[in-house]
């Protein structure tokens, strides 16, 4: 089964204008009155938590109402739908896409891929001893730049049974465990994608099943920060961040939503293929980030260090 990963994530929420202000503010692109999207088309749709046209919500009345992911091809359609007819109802909609309940309640979506292929530069490096990847007198940064997200990436559920979750997942729908935190959950992707992760679960009591964050890729760590900054500036609460985890790899920045979620913009995320062996680690903040930065206003160093910046002023000799 081609699945690639997360094309398209449906909301019903109590306020609708707020989270499209989020979204835009986010730096998504409005597609109509409800999708706000990536460079590559894929994205979010945005609707009242009480619209007749969305699934009914779970008992935990977590904001997320269906999971859409892209496949390749109508074989694969077809192959997800030979499948999970086996023991449940899966739905053919009007548009030829599929949606079926997992194990765990959450509807899924299955639909060919309508992602645009993107041809764009990453972020470049110059460093001693390597060919240079910025040319003479080409500058990597400028005031003004603000990062656009570029692609989805991922989401993360609180689940109060994560290893049934990463057996559906993984028996059903060929995703395959990367890694995992020890009593906590796994990250998986599926077959379709190297990406380390697209789907991660944590582990939680029944009540607070539902949606923890999603994420859409950035260019690379200045878009992290400057999209993050963006976010700041705007007056919207940093979560977690900017930092780097370990497991995956990718540079991070959250931030609290009206979503009744987080959202996170991520960068440079590792590739895996079949031949990985997935890791294991207790959780934890040594286990979660390689470091973490504190965001602070900008400060140049003309005169003492703002409150709480540590050291003293250098006396005059």
């Amino acid at each position: 089964m081609n699945i690639i990963g997360p094309e398209l994530l449906i909301f019903g929420v109590d306020d609708v204008q707020a989270c499209r202000q989020f979204a835009l503010d986010y730096g998504l692109t409005a597609s109509g009155d409800n999708r706000f999207v990536a460079l590559d088309g894929t994205g979010i749709e945005v609707y009242a938590a009480d619209d007749e046209s969305l699934a009914a919500p779970l008992s935990t009345g977590s904001a997320i109402r269906k999971t859409v992911y892209g496949v390749k091809s109508q074989a694969d359609i077809d192959a997800i739908k030979a499948e999970l007819s086996k023991d449940r109802e899966v739905t053919t909609l009007d548009d030829g896409s599929i949606e079926a309940f997992d194990d765990l309640g959450f509807l899924l979506g299955f639909m060919i891929t309508q992602r645009k292929s993107l041809e764009l530069e990453a972020e470049k490096v110059n460093a001693p001893g390597a060919v240079a990847q910025r040319g003479v007198n080409l500058t990597a940064v400028n005031k003004d730049d603000v990062g656009v997200p570029r692609s989805l990436s991922h989401v993360v559920y609180f689940v109060p049974d994560f290893p049934k979750a990463e057996a559906f997942y993984r028996d059903r729908l060929g995703f395959v465990t990367t890694d995992r935190f020890t009593h906590v959950g796994p990250f998986m992707r599926p077959a379709g994608t190297t990406d380390h992760h697209t789907l991660f679960f944590i582990q939680t009591p029944p009540h607070m099943q539902g949606i923890e964050h999603f994420t859409f890729h950035m260019g690379g760590p200045t878009d992290v920060m400057t999209a993050g900054t963006n976010m700041v500036n705007k007056g919207y609460q940093s979560f977690w961040g900017p930092g780097r985890h370990i497991f995956g790899s990718n540079w991070f920045w959250y931030f609290k939503s009206p979503f009744g979620c987080n959202m996170e913009f991520d960068a440079d995320m590792d590739l895996h293929d079949d031949s990985w062996t997935a890791r294991e680690a207790p959780p934890g903040a040594d286990n979660s980030q390689v470091f973490l930065l504190q965001y602070r206003e900008k400060w140049a160093p003309m005169g003492p260090p703002p409150p709480g910046a540590g050291g003293k002023p250098r006396e005059a000799p």
